[in-house]
């Protein structure tokens, strides 16, 4: 798939007020700074489309964005720590819940892995949720920078997936840096896309 175009449309903290459009929509999310950011501007190659920040919690509203006119790209809050309340975090979650449960309109969650880091027992908790909840949903190993340092992280998390599943969900290796990934994840929403309209 080529991005043609990819536009901000607005920010939302209530799934029912999201756009009323018929378009497929994508969603993206994972713990806090996991990439998430830097995943989607690389996905857009749009150098400022999501805003990336170091800072734990950044994104803190249902943000959307248009691409070729045609499917929605959506950028959830991270879960977990975040410098903020937990008051705060809670309603995120909430409102986050909400959506991947609600929106008619949503056809995948991209839910991004730091695979710097060992498995780690929120993404598993978030994976059950979903999967309890009839979510279809990926998942995107993030920060592939060093690939030979991490596919050790990569396949424990496999691993432990194979104890809770009896087959691994559609995955990706992912860097913002070379860019891993990037085609492989467009093509696959743009098979998706293509099965929808049949």
């Amino acid at each position: 798939m080529i991005i043609h175009s990819a536009d901000f449309v607005s920010s939302y903290v209530d799934w029912k007020k999201c756009p009323a459009s018929p378009l497929p929509e994508y969603a993206f999310i994972g713990r806090s700074n996991v990439g998430k950011s830097s995943l989607i501007n690389t996905l857009t190659e749009r150098n400022s489309l999501a805003k990336i920040s170091n800072t734990p919690g950044k994104t803190q509203c249902i943000n959307f964005f248009l691409i070729n006119d045609s499917w929605h790209l959506v950028d959830l809050p991270g879960y977990g720590y975040a410098k903020t309340s937990k008051k705060n975090r809670e309603m995120w979650l909430k409102f986050t819940k909400d959506y991947i449960r609600k929106r008619e309109q949503l056809q995948n969650v991209f839910l991004l892995i730091d695979a710097r880091i060992p498995p780690q027992q929120i993404d598993l908790d978030f994976i059950i949720w979903m999967g309890e909840n009839g979510i279809p949903f990926s998942l995107v190993f993030t920060k592939n920078d060093k690939p030979k340092k991490t596919a050790k992280n990569v396949d424990a998390f496999k691993e432990v997936m194979l104890e809770l599943w009896e087959e691994l969900p559609v995955h990706f290796i992912s860097s913002s840096v070379s860019k891993i990934g990037r085609e492989d994840i467009l093509n696959y929403i743009g098979e998706i896309n293509v099965m929808i309209q049949e």
